[in-house]
This record gives structure tokens, C-alpha cells and sequence, in this order.
């Protein structure tokens, strides 16, 4: 038996989503389609991936509010609050470009199942964009890879 590739076990044809696309656009994209991942596609060419991960946000920072406590009541330091909303807004409004991981790491699709394993765990991702040449073709992820073993016996 011939070893088994990436095209063999890989999610064809994803969905994809362009760096213009709003946060909001992206998660709704992933939720509905209950998937967690989204190749960012531009001018035809792979120039990210967007995961779950990323839409969280970690990255933005938000500092709430500065208040007093004073008399049993509480005094917003002025500034503080049209800052915060500011921030907020940002944060919201935010485009995929803005949280994308840029030019990820990605499998050919006649790469091996070992092969693909192995830069899913050195590079400490959970999905790769799978290529044909220069032409996105699927996503494979880890799970794919379980499953594929577990097809095995």
C-alpha cells in the first residue's frame, strides 16, 4: 500500500475570505460553516489565515476606565471613557488584515501525512492551507491527520 498524502485526508475547496473582510464577516463565515480556520485570499494569491484564535483578539489590548472611589460613588477620570470607546471601536471594527496570520506556513498536497504532522507540530499550528503549485486547494488539519490513522485500522 502506498503511503497516504495530504490530498488524501485535506478538506477540498475552503472557504476563503479577503483581508478586507470585517472581524465580524470572519467569525460569522467560521460559525455558520462550523470551521476554524479561513484562508485569506487576495488578488487571487494565499496572504494569510485567519483562525479562531485570532478573532479573539488576544493582541488588542483594552484598557477600561479609570475610576475613583469616592464617597461610596464613582468618578470617571475625564477622557477615560471616550478612550476606552475609542479602543473598543478599533477593536470591533478591525479587519481580517489586522489579525491574520501573514504568509502562513503551508503543505503541498503531495506532501506525506508524515510529512504534514510534523510542520503542524514544529511550527505549532493547527492547520495548514494545502497548495497545488501556487493554488490553494484545501486545508488539512490536525484532527484530518487523527482520523486519517484511525481510517488506517
Amino acid at each position: 500500500m502506498s503511503e497516504r498524502t495530504v490530498k488524501d485526508v485535506m478538506s477540498v475547496d475552503p472557504l476563503t475570505v479577503g483581508p478586507e473582510a470585517s472581524v465580524t464577516e470572519a467569525a460569522r463565515l467560521m460559525v455558520d460553516n462550523k470551521i476554524g480556520s479561513l484562508p485569506v485570499i487576495e488578488d487571487g494569491k494565499l496572504v494569510g489565515i485567519v483562525t479562531e484564535g485570532d478573532l479573539i483578539m488576544q493582541d488588542v489590548k483594552l484598557e477600561f476606565p479609570t475610576y475613583l472611589h469616592l464617597l461610596d460613588g464613582f468618578i470617571m477620570y475625564p477622557g477615560a471613557t471616550a478612550r476606552f470607546e475609542s479602543e473598543l471601536k478599533k477593536a470591533v471594527a478591525a479587519d481580517v488584515r489586522a489579525v491574520m496570520t501573514a504568509d502562513p506556513v503551508t503543505v503541498q498536497a503531495s506532501a506525506t501525512l508524515e510529512d504534514a504532522a510534523t510542520l503542524l507540530v514544529e511550527k505549532d499550528v493547527s492547520r495548514l492551507p494545502v497548495m497545488d503549485g501556487e493554488k490553494l486547494i484545501g486545508v488539512v488539519s490536525k484532527s484530518d491527520i487523527v482520523r486519517s490513522l484511525l481510517d488506517q485500522e
